[in-house]
């Protein structure tokens, strides 16, 4: 967790629960676990216990304390949508981003069937909410995560939320994931990715190019995070190396204009 991120699409992470279980093949080599495990039985660390889930209320107010404008990605350790996160716990947690209204909260999961359930239970997005609702905070960006063509029903759940601002994180980028105009309704932004870290499984540069072609159809904003380990024809030079150029130029669309703190 830390006011600053080398993540290319935010400015922080935020993370008032650690840890999770894997759900889909994106998981596999997952490097929060990865790195979280590195410290599990060190006395005294944040991830004394690994990569099993803990809360972190004591984390929660972070956020009001950082008065610069930022971009934050809640939970780049963890998934708010967990099962084991309860519905109150939840709630604080848009009560901190709803009263830090001045950041950006980029809120992104793997469990899409909760985060609609949830949010539809407590928010709306209309100006004058029916039976108590409240309104989804404007600044909180809802988000999943979508590997292949098989998880794309993830994106049925997420149209469902009601959140002016929805993105799709299609990283790692394991297959090819048609976008079809039903899938992109309501979409803002979509930030493709190819994996690293030690067992990196390369990209195929085909996948890439078609979904930049499907946002450019229906005017989604497009961000290109990286190629991953691999280079674009499958030579393993790690992500440095492999960069982040596609069609010889770098894609950082956001979908609404931002000035923020790098």
């Amino acid at each position: 967790m830390s006011d600053q991120s080398s993540i290319e699409w935010t400015d922080a992470t935020w993370n008032p629960v650690t840890g999770c279980t894997k759900v889909s093949p994106g998981c596999k080599y997952c490097y929060a676990e990865a790195f979280a495990e590195r410290w599990r039985g060190i006395k005294g660390h944040p991830y004394e216990q690994g990569f099993d889930l803990r809360l972190w209320p004591e984390r929660l107010e972070l956020p009001i304390r950082w008065k610069e404008r930022r971009k934050i990605f809640v939970n780049s350790m963890s998934d708010l949508f967990h099962k084991d996160v309860p519905d109150e716990f939840i709630g604080r947690v848009f009560d901190v981003m709803r009263q830090a209204n001045w950041h950006i909260f980029q809120l992104l999961t793997k469990r899409p069937e909760r985060m609609r359930a949830w949010s539809n239970k407590y928010f709306c997005s209309s100006d004058h909410p029916p039976n108590g609702k409240q309104v989804w905070p404007e600044q909180v960006w809802a988000g999943v995560s979508v590997e292949t063509q098989v998880y794309v029903s993830r994106i049925r759940d997420l149209q469902q939320v009601p959140a002016k601002i929805r993105f799709l994180s299609i990283e790692p980028l394991l297959g090819s994931v048609v976008l079809d105009g039903s899938l992109l309704e309501g979409i803002h932004w979509v930030i493709v990715g190819g994996e690293s870290g030690p067992y990196a499984r390369p990209m195929n540069p085909e996948w890439v190019y078609a979904i930049l072609k499907q946002c450019r159809q229906y005017r989604v904003k497009f961000f290109f995070k990286q190629w991953g380990a691999h280079t674009p024809d499958g030579r393993r030079v790690g992500k440095k190396a492999a960069g982040r150029l596609l069609k010889g130029r770098t894609w950082d669309e956001m979908p609404v204009e931002l000035t923020m703190v790098s």
